[in-house]
This record gives structure tokens, C-alpha cells and sequence, in this order.
């Protein structure tokens, strides 16, 4: 079990609405949490009906042998501390175990031959308060667990009746591996992972980290002194972000990843755009017309004032292009425009575009 990886997913996303910027406690959104997998005392929902839930409930699917040891552990914030439940245990022993307020189980049964089906849930036992981002890790020594995403064709059909009410089983750490599966809250994919240029957790993690930390620095002194004021996890976020030397900001600028096609796949193999032909020339009444020739413009619309006021003028076609419907649109730098040059420099306003129906020889 990669525990650093499964720490920084926990906190860069699962516990993400538990603050939000401005992170100050007087700020209207931090009134109230709204996290994911939320697991409320059973007597504060019972008979409300809607989404809210005092457990979950995950089964996912194994391959190995009988003796396979496995572990089990359940976490969720409780207040503003992190709280972990675990045990170990095997394929033959059903387990429970309590802390606080939190219980969390686990069961198997064989499917066939050495395929288990594992079952976990958390539950909330408690009468006033709530289990926070609540998730769980599972864990074997040997054998594997099997993806619930993009099962084999083998068990797809034993993947589709596994029952998960609340939470989401994907396989967790280096790609291809088989030994752990986080059940998350949220949608995640299988391997999931956290940028490589991330500085830590901002309980905002579908917000651009660049930004948030630029604007978790404009905060005023005041404001910052009431986020040093209030809980430990506002402070370290603060203290995060003011504490980022200039070359990881930089960092945070972006980084393009995944553009070239895997195995060596050439671009033109699954690139529509690349495979067409480029338009190099128009026919206009039979005379081929490229860039460079001088044309006149016979606006065929009255969409706007340019239609109105470029009748008749003359340009010199400036390109031609194409777009994704095929459309062929000719682009024109008109002779008598005093920012003719800027047009040449494909400036916006000074460059405009016709259909070749719109075109006739000057």
C-alpha cells in the first residue's frame, strides 16, 4: 500500500469543499462544509430521504489465493483531523471494528474457482456528529484486485452486479499494479494521480493552482490574520502559499502532457485534420485564385456594416481556409485599408473573411 500517494489524493481531492479560499471563517461559503462522502448520524437522516447517507457500501472483485492476506482501512475527517480505522484480515474471516463513532466491516465470498467478491462498509454510529470525505483502502499481499472500471471480458459480467452505494472502488498506485483499490466519494479514474508540479493541498483542488495561490496571497493582513487565527489546516494553507519560492510558482505556469499518440502511433493514424488535403486555390467563374491575387468583394449578406461597407472594394486574398464542417472561407486584406499592414500581420480587425460566392475578379 503506497500510503504517501493515497495521503496526497486524500487531501488534494477527497477533502476538497472541507475549506474553501478566501478560507476565512467569517467567509459566507466556509459557514458550512460541503464536502463529498459526508456520512451523518443515521437518527439526523432517518425518514428525510434524498442523498444524504450515515454509510457506505463498496464490494469489488479479487483473484487469488485463499490465504491472502488483506488489509482494511477505513478514513474520514472528524472535526478537522484526520481519523483512520484498520485492521488485517484474510479471505476466510468476516471483521469488524469500531472507533468512536466510525465502524467499518469487511466479508468475502467466493464466486468461482479464485474469484472473491470483497465487500467493505463504513458506517456512522453515532448521534451528533458527522464523518467527513469518509473513504476506504483495501489492500492484498498477494493475488490481485480487479479493475471495476475496465474489468477483463473474463469477469465483466461478475463486475457488473457488484453492488457500491456511496463510494467508487478504482485501482490506486504505479500503473498495471494490482494490490490496492481506493473506494472514493467521488468519480476517479483508475491510478489516479496528483501533478507532479502541485505544492499540497488547497481543499479547492478543481480550481487552477496557480491561480488560488496567487489569490490566497492578495488577501489582505487582516484577513490573513484571521485565517492564522482559526484552524490548523486554513493555517497550513496560508503558511503554503506564502512560503512558495519563485521557481515553483513558475512551475505552477502549466506543462502540456499526453499529446503524442501512445506506441508510436503516428498523428495521422487518429488526426481527422491532418489526413485532409489543404485548399491552395478558389474557382471563381473558372479562374483559379490563390494568395496574393487581387479580387473584389460582393458581400452576398447584411450581417453586419462590413457587408455594407466593403461592397465593391478590392483586396488581395490573404489565405485560405478550411474549417471543421469543410467550409472553405477566403481570407482578404482590403487595398485602401490605412492598417493594410496589420491585416498582412493577421490582426484581428483588419483581416476578413468571405465565401468564394462573395468573390469576383477585380
Amino acid at each position: 500500500m503506497n500510503r504517501d500517494l493515497i495521503n496526497r489524493i486524500a487531501r488534494s481531492v477527497l477533502y476538497e469543499g472541507y475549506l474553501l479560499y478566501p478560507y476565512r471563517p467569517s467567509a459566507l461559503k466556509n459557514a458550512r462544509r460541503c464536502t463529498f462522502g459526508t456520512l451523518y448520524p443515521e437518527s439526523q437522516i432517518a425518514g428525510a430521504g434524498g442523498p444524504d447517507r450515515s454509510n457506505f457500501h463498496s464490494e469489488m472483485l479479487f483473484r487469488g489465493p485463499a490465504d491472502t492476506k488483506i488489509s482494511v482501512l477505513g478514513r474520514y475527517l472528524l472535526d478537522e483531523e484526520e481519523t483512520e480505522v484498520a485492521f488485517e484480515t484474510t479471505l476466510a474471516e468476516s471483521r469488524r471494528n469500531q472507533l468512536g463513532d466510525a465502524e467499518i466491516s469487511f466479508s468475502s465470498a467466493l464466486v468461482r474457482d479464485d474469484l472473491h467478491r470483497l465487500t467493505v462498509s463504513l458506517r456512522n454510529t453515532g448521534d451528533s456528529q458527522s464523518l467527513i470525505s469518509a473513504h476506504a483502502v483495501v489492500s492484498v499481499d498477494a493475488g490481485e484486485l480487479i479493475s471495476l472500471t475496465d474489468p477483463p471480458a473474463g469477469v465483466a459480467a461478475d463486475a457488473s452486479v457488484c453492488r457500491n452505494e456511496g463510494v467508487w472502488p478504482v485501482l490506486i498506485g504505479q500503473p498495471s499494479s494490482h494490490d490496492t483499490v481506493l473506494a472514493a466519494p467521488i468519480i476517479l479514474p483508475d491510478y489516479p494521480e496528483i501533478a507532479r508540479e502541485s505544492a499540497g493541498d488547497l481543499c479547492d483542488a478543481t480550481e487552477i493552482e496557480e491561480i488560488l495561490t496567487l489569490r490566497i496571497l492578495t488577501l489582505t493582513d487582516q484577513e490573513k490574520a484571521e485565517v492564522r487565527a482559526s484552524e490548523s489546516r486554513a493555517r497550513h494553507i496560508l503558511e503554503q502559499a506564502e512560503g512558495l519560492p519563485m521557481e515553483h510558482m513558475l512551475k505552477l505556469h502549466g506543462t502540456i502532457r499526453g499529446l503524442a499518440p501512445s506506441l508510436g502511433e503516428p498523428w495521422s493514424n487518429w488526426d481527422t485534420w491532418a489526413n485532409r488535403p489543404p485548399v491552395d486555390t478558389i474557382d471563381v467563374n473558372g479562374t483559379p485564385l490563390k494568395a496574393g491575387d487581387r479580387v473584389r468583394l460582393r458581400p452576398g449578406g447584411r450581417s453586419d456594416i462590413f457587408d455594407i461597407a466593403l461592397e465593391g472594394r478590392t483586396a488581395v486574398i490573404a489565405g485560405i481556409e478550411q474549417d471543421f464542417e469543410n467550409n472553405v472561407h477566403v481570407a482578404v486584406v482590403i487595398d485602401d485599408d490605412p492598417g493594410r499592414d496589420l491585416g498582412e500581420m493577421r490582426q484581428t480587425g483588419h483581416r476578413f473573411f468571405f465565401s468564394p460566392e462573395e468573390i469576383e475578379l477585380p
